[in-house]
């Protein structure tokens, strides 16, 4: 499956549970050095829209195996 990222681009999944859980990661990585801040709140807002919509993905296959 592939979805698209806030920047536009293509990215193909090809397992959805174990990209679930490195988003689920990334998403709480920061830098020590606050000097990093805007960077790391950007890759936050990057990961956290990337694992959401992992999720509804997720979620959505799990409506259709039900019927």
């Amino acid at each position: 499956m592939k979805i698209k990222d806030l920047n536009g681009c293509t990215i193909e999944i090809t397992n959805l549970n174990e990209a679930i859980q490195i988003t689920r990661r990334y998403k709480r990585y920061e830098h020590e050095n606050k000097g990093f801040s805007k960077l790391d709140k950007k890759l936050n807002q990057y990961w956290t829209d990337l694992y959401e919509k992992l999720l509804k993905i997720k979620s959505q296959k799990k409506e259709k195996s039900k019927i």
